[in-house]
């Protein structure tokens, strides 16, 4: 996909779709909400859900790691400008799972240079959840640290007519986005199209020096839906993006990243008394990637280039069971395939794809809610994954086969109409990824036996929620860079997140948030590699409905429990750190309910800082004129505007 066709599309899109709005008398105006100057609200247990098109403070997001950093207890791993790994309560990669409408996005780089959430544009999605911990079996298992999902819902048209959203942000280095979302249609079918272009150039650290990170993404979803009542759907996606990024943090840039994939989603509600729901999701998705030395940079030594590619196909069906007036059952079953190979060469294009790992895994669930009373109430879930692996390399020929469990227990009681406090206990079980295998095939599973406390305030003008969680892991799967090897050891974390949101006068809110979290490597006796340092936001915000203005102060604790070279499949730990804060501040202007005009300057004290969930700097920078640094700094003062239109 190109990008002149990718524009050509939206231009067509936004000379067909308003011509239908017209026609639309009973769609109501779209509000442009308030900007986050923290972190979205918690609002139901160990779930935090957040409207990826609402304004953020600091800068708009370009990929779905940097979005996931706005919410307490996720961490994202710096590498460049784009393509950072999230990491719940210091876990990341193959134990937080993420979904994509359903479905599952695997990165074909054996470097992590494109994690699932490389290829994901927040913009284009309309809800995002983190389910922290293993308190849900329904989207796959092995989900050690929690669960994320990227969800698209689109609207049913009560009569012909159309909607959208354009929006475009311009910042310091060059950093540019565009996005449209536009959706016509008529009760009984409609058609969406979403479109995102974010480019820039190298960042400036707080020091001056320019950072390896520059990088294009674009995008291009088609959906076609149809939706004869309320309670049926049936929904056709396609998705195309490509992208190129500079690394600080490696010797070898991504040229290419692109993705092609197609969903197709059937929904059918009310069906009886007793079966309320049947969905059913069928998905393919296909990543081919080259990473090179020299197409994005200045070339030093030999030419080196690899071309991996994936391939992930899958379905799943889900049903929903009224089992009493009080017992509702989620109930289904699902299958993933997934494959890689690769290739190598800068004539990459006349070699043969050499088969590499293949993984097929089919699960069942079950989770069930049932309501003790009017204040109190049970969930609880089981699953099992069967799962099968193959090692195809030529010469490394491995067959691997194992069976998964998982299970988990929640008790939550409605204090007042304002309370909500719970307990649950849960497990999850996870496998050896591809990146682990890499370094030895034969691990055991890992898995983690974790209880969450919390409560959840919510009445008027004051918002709060408290979470406590205590994980033991046994087999945690630890990756040593000094010997790269993988070995099984057992570990114990724990930690807690706290928000808390005040409306001080009509027009004012005070906001906070905080994360927290202690890990320790029993086996070793030794602290638990990649666990992020004790971090808070405190937020103000105006917002008298035409104006609005914010100011948000971060500060982060310094990390000194460090295991030097250990780690997971994202990082190792390089050293401590100390601590920082930073300050930003936004403002707006909403002439009416359907634009608003966002500006803001996020580190304003132009600190230079490093987080300590970042990848090491690398010294083949300096080849070009770039100045190698202890981690892959943070960007230096950023100033920003953005606008927003909705129709």
């Amino acid at each position: 996909m190109k990008w002149r066709f990718l524009l050509v599309t939206i231009l067509s899109a936004t000379t067909f779709f308003p011509a239908l709005a017209a026609a639309e008398k009973d769609e109501k105006e779209t509000y442009l909400g308030e900007i986050v100057v923290t972190a979205p609200a918690t609002t139901k247990p160990l779930a935090v859900e957040t409207d990826p098109k609402t304004p953020r403070q600091p800068i708009p997001p370009a990929d779905g790691g940097g979005y996931l950093k706005n919410i307490p207890g996720i961490s994202v791993t710096r590498k460049g400008g784009t393509s950072g790994d999230p990491l719940l309560r210091g876990m990341g990669g193959s134990r937080l799972n993420i979904l994509l409408d359903g479905e599952y996005l695997l990165g074909g780089c054996g470097g992590r240079m494109d994690a699932p959430t490389a290829y994901i544009f927040p913009e284009s999605y309309d809800k995002i959840t983190v389910l922290k911990g293993p308190q849900t079996v329904i989207y796959g298992g092995g989900n050690v640290a929690g669960t994320v999902l990227f969800e698209r819902k689109t609207k049913r048209f009560e009569t012909p007519g159309a909607r959208g959203l354009l929006s475009a942000t311009y910042g310091s280095f060059d950093r540019n986005d565009q996005m449209i979302d536009i959706t016509g249609g008529t009760p009984n079918v409609f058609m969406r199209v979403i479109g995102t272009r974010s480019d820039s150039n190298d960042y400036q650290d707080g020091d001056g020096h320019r950072i390896h990170s520059f990088y294009t993404r674009e995008s291009l979803t088609g959906i076609l839906g149809i939706t004869p009542d309320d309670d049926t759907r049936l929904e056709l996606t396609a998705d195309f993006s490509q992208a190129e990024a500079a690394y600080a943090d490696r010797t070898m840039d991504g040229p290419v990243f692109d993705r092609e994939g197609y969903n197709l989603k059937m929904e059918k509600r009310n069906i009886s008394s007793f079966l309320n729901a049947v969905e059913i999701l069928a998905y393919y998705n296909y990543i081919d990637h080259v990473m090179d030395n020299f197409s994005l940079r200045t070339p030093t030594g030999m030419p080196m280039l690899n071309n991996p590619d994936r391939e992930t196909k899958g379905y799943r069906v889900t049903t929903d069971w009224e089992l009493t007036q009080n017992a509702i059952l989620t109930a289904g079953f699902d299958f993933e395939n997934d494959e890689r190979t690769s290739r190598s060469g800068v004539d990459y294009n006349a070699q043969v794809r050499v088969p590499d790992m293949n993984f097929k895994r089919t699960g069942i669930f079950g989770e069930l809610n049932y309501e003790i009373a009017r204040q109190d109430r049970v969930i609880g879930g089981l699953r099992a994954d069967f799962l099968n692996v193959k090692n195809q390399k030529p010469g490394s020929e491995a067959e691997d086969q194992d069976t998964l469990r998982a299970a988990f227990l929640r008790y939550e009681h409605d204090c007042a109409d304002a309370v909500t406090t719970y307990i649950g206990i849960g497990r999850a079980e996870r496998a050896p990824d591809w990146w682990e295998r890499n370094k030895l095939f034969y691990l055991d599973n890992e898995t983690n036996v974790q209880t969450d406390v919390g409560v959840i305030y919510n009445k008027d003008k004051f918002r709060s929620a408290l979470s406590v969680f205590y994980a033991n892991i046994e087999d945690y799967i630890l990756i040593s860079s000094a010997a790269p090897t993988a070995r099984n050891i057992d570990a114990k974390t724990y930690g807690t997140e706290a928000e808390f949101s005040y409306s001080l006068l009509e027009n004012w809110n005070a906001s906070a948030a905080m994360a927290y979290v202690w890990g320790a490597n029993k086996t070793d006796n030794t602290p638990l590699p990649q666990t992020p340092p004790f971090s808070a936001t405190l937020g103000l915000r105006y917002d008298n409905q035409t104006y609005l203005a914010g100011i948000l102060y971060r500060v982060v604790d310094k990390q000194d429990r460090v295991d030097v070279g250990k780690g997971n499949i994202i990082g190792t730990d390089i050293a401590e750190t100390p601590g920082f804060s930073t300050l930003s501040v936004n403002a707006g202007y909403r002439p009416t309910n359907n634009l608003l005009i966002t500006a803001g300057v996020d580190n304003i004290f132009d600190k230079n800082y490093a987080e300590h969930i970042s990848k090491a700097g690398s010294s083949s920078v300096t080849a070009f004129g770039l100045t190698q640094t202890a981690r892959v700094n943070e960007p230096g003062r950023t100033v920003w505007i953005k606008a927003s239109y909705s129709f």
